[in-house]
């Protein structure tokens, strides 16, 4: 591959932001992304008829005065993303605690917290000067390492409120040297653990910045979510001679002469695949700076550790996700953004315990989307989600079916909570999702699962914080990681400096000859296949290797529609890897995604991130049983065929749901299957009722003597399961594939 000004490693907020302004200025950039979306946190997923949003919850201050509004004037992110005002900061209950900070600016903040606990007037007016002070010098620090060291001997009086912050008391001992009341702590510290999770090593520079920021400018949300925001700077990326690869895993940084001089990398979703090399002026890390640094051959990598010796990452976050089909707004609730306390949290002392204890009693937020018009679900239902602290230790050695039900037990303990406070919480909830540390550690890659980097405790914040010019030559970084910290700003922010760090630095001559994307393809054909059922054959991408059974995602490169959607979807693949073209087939609904892709005709293209999945066959002769309910039957066409060239020895049976006959996809060609042994048993629910315990007997003879494949709704397979279960069939003797 030809050089580029740019490598960017990880396609987060603040290597989306680096890519975007460079792009813009005329480099030549490459991002690589390891997901197939773009974003990191900064993304949503679509679960039902809900958009759930992945980490935003108000984006502090969007003030004039702030680099942001600058920098997406500059990109375009002011014409092109809609940001919502929140009602108000956030309310606070918890004990005999309920209390509103309100939006509308500081003195109004001010006005209300002093009527409240007149007796702590002086040290709300002292603690509200001392964070906007942190706040108005921050943009005129200065961050190159030169100009630093220069200013060094003036920083303490240039810089009088960032050199407290970051060289004086914590939060917590802030508090308690200038704050008396306990109640009016818990509620200034409401949302601590937006910067930490114990306000006794908290540093006051983040703490201070962030709330100043939504103190003086509120907090915003992203209409549509904030996958809005990432498809707009990769947008950009693209649109100005750079290249987003999404489903590309770097795995190794080039050092040619001491310096970085580009990046090996591959397909992340199939780790057979031929590497790829892509050479660079520079590269730049968004990814976590630890990863990054294994990437580096030694002495680099050793350079990179050195930085990072005795630097603690945060802990983690656990957030359900839930779709409700009656919105809490409707039910009386009236907050956006709610901290959740224990009744039993008295003092400012007990919070870092509260936020490692039980779920009964750890402090968490809940954020209600049906407050704003936040275009995440239709009309009469809503999104919201509930945050707290979480630890990665916490899931680690566990049984598949002890992590489900530890995450069970989170989000009812959680439900409880809420039900105390909106009598109907429960009843209103449609679909719920729990994201662990865990989760977020397989998603972004983050160390400890670390969603703002390293913690922003003293020694770790402002220019303590690992800088964005690492000690290797040609090697940068722009994330939660390095300097100024964690979140949705702090890595925005990260990248606003990291390309300033730049200017003049990264000036290739050479042209790069554009990427052959290998994954994009054109549709061959759209056709039905059952009623209110499609089929898109799409050419096969060159080497595209899967097994029978897996999946791939299919994302619609311009869709015709992407309301209250993405254009993206894992989707079973019916066709066998021995055949010529690649096949989806899907119902009909009334999602964006759905109509876009009945609307397709022969060579529009999609590109195509593949394989996925272990629900594939194993390698025995046993008998086996296919569960299928539906359109779940996709992934069956490929493995009977799969089972032919095997020449497999065992009876196969396919107990074939659907509520209709004419519902039935596929339903012919299952009817002609000529494998040997096999035998076809379509149900019709409408007329003939249910499958049960007693037709399995009657075509099987004994269940336990088969192996099981299943695919269909989750209450389909918990039917099937219970039948097998009660018939004493092992639990190692079934494979599932829960489509939703």
């Amino acid at each position: 591959m030809s050089n580029y000004d740019a490598v960017i490693i990880g396609g987060g907020l603040g290597g989306l932001t680096t890519g975007a302004i460079l792009s813009k200025k005329g480099k030549r950039v490459l991002l690589l992304e390891q997901h197939y979306v773009p974003g990191g946190c900064a993304t949503t997923f679509k679960r039902k008829d809900y958009l759930m949003e992945v980490g935003l919850h108000a984006m502090d201050t969007y003030l004039c005065r702030d680099i942001k509004r600058e920098l997406f004037d500059t990109l375009g992110v002011t014409d092109n993303v809609e940001f919502l005002q929140t009602p108000e900061f956030y309310r606070y209950i918890g004990g005999d605690i309920d209390f509103v900070l309100p939006e509308g600016g500081r003195e109004k903040a001010l006005k209300k917290l002093g009527e409240m606990f007149p007796e702590d007037r002086k040290g709300l007016n002292k603690l509200f000067d001392f964070i906007f002070k942190i706040l108005e010098e921050l943009p005129r620090f200065p961050v190159e390492r030169w100009k630093y060291r220069l200013m060094f001997p003036t920083i303490p009086f240039l810089f009088p409120g960032l050199t407290k912050a970051t060289y004086g008391a914590t939060v917590g001992e802030w508090l308690d040297k200038n704050i008396k009341n306990e109640k009016l702590k818990l509620i200034l510290l409401g949302n601590i653990f937006y910067y930490h999770d114990d306000p006794y090593t908290a540093s006051m520079v983040y703490f201070g910045l962030g709330q100043a920021s939504y103190f003086g400018g509120g907090g915003h949300f992203i209409k549509g979510g904030s996958q809005k925001l990432s498809d707009h700077l990769a947008k950009v990326i693209n649109e100005n001679g750079g290249k987003v690869l999404l489903g590309k895993k770097a795995t190794e940084i080039l050092i040619k002469n001491g310096k970085a001089s580009g990046v090996v990398f591959r397909n992340a979703f199939d780790e057979n695949a031929p590497s790829e090399r892509a050479d660079a002026d520079v590269v730049i890390g968004n990814a976590a700076m630890p990863a990054v640094a294994e990437m580096l051959p030694s002495p680099q990598k050793e350079k990179i550790k050195k930085t990072m010796k005795g630097l603690k990452p945060f802990n983690s976050l656990i957030t359900v996700y839930i779709g409700f089909k009656k919105t809490p707004k409707s039910l009386g609730w009236g907050n956006y953004s709610t901290m959740v306390g224990s009744d039993k949290l008295q003092s400012i002392k007990g919070l870092a315990d509260n936020l490692k204890g039980v779920w009964s009693e750890r402090t968490f937020t809940f954020l209600d989307y049906s407050q704003i018009d936040s275009g995440l679900a239709p009309e009469g239902k809503s999104v919201g989600t509930i945050c707290s602290v979480d630890h990665l230790s916490a899931w680690e050695g566990l049984s598949d079916e002890e992590y489900a039900t530890r995450k069970e037990e989170a989000a009812h303990a959680f439900f409880d909570r809420m039900e105390k406070y909106l009598p109907g919480f429960r009843d209103a909830i449609d679909y719920y999702e729990v994201g662990t540390a865990k989760t977020l550690a397989r998603f972004t890659g983050n160390t400890n699962a670390s969603p703002y980097g390293w913690a922003q405790m003293p020694g770790q914040t402002g220019m303590s914080r690992p800088h964005l010019q690492s000690p290797v030559k040609g090697l940068y970084f722009a994330s939660a990681w390095t300097f100024p910290g964690g979140g949705f700003t702090g890595a925005i922010l990260s990248a606003y400096y990291c390309a300033k760090l730049l200017e003049g630095k990264v000036d290739s001559a050479e042209t790069p000859v554009p990427y052959d994307d290998g994954r994009v393809v054109k549709l061959i054909e759209r056709k039905e296949v059952a009623e209110d059922t499609m089929e898109l054959v799409f050419e096969k991408p060159e080497d595209f290797r899967f097994e029978a059974g897996q999946y791939a995602v299919l994302q619609l490169d311009a869709p015709a529609d992407n309301s209250l959607d993405m254009a993206i979807r894992r989707m079973s693949i019916a066709s066998h890897a021995d055949d010529s073209d690649l096949r989806f087939a899907m119902r009909k609904s009334s999602s964006a995604f759905k109509r876009s892709c009945d609307q397709m005709t022969p060579g529009d293209t999609a590109t195509i991130y593949s394989p996925m999945g272990d629900f594939v066959l194993e390698e025995d002769s046993e008998n086996i049983v296919f569960l299928i309910a539906g359109i779940g039957v996709t992934p069956v066409l490929p493995m009977l065929k799969e089972l032919e060239k095997r020449n497999h020895k065992g009876r196969v049976t396919l107990f074939y749901s659907n509520r209709h006959k004419e519902e039935a996809a596929y339903h012919k060609r299952f009817e002609a299957v000529s494998l040997k042994g096999f035998q076809y048993v379509p149900i019709i629910t409408g007329t003939e009722g249910r499958l049960n315990r007693q037709l399995m007997e009657k075509h099987l003879g004994d269940l336990r003597n088969h192996r099981y494949y299943m695919v269909g709704t989750s209450g389909f397979l918990t039917s099937m399961s219970a039948i097998l279960d009660s018939a004493g069939v092992e639990p190692q003797q079934v494979y599932c594939d829960d489509f939703g």
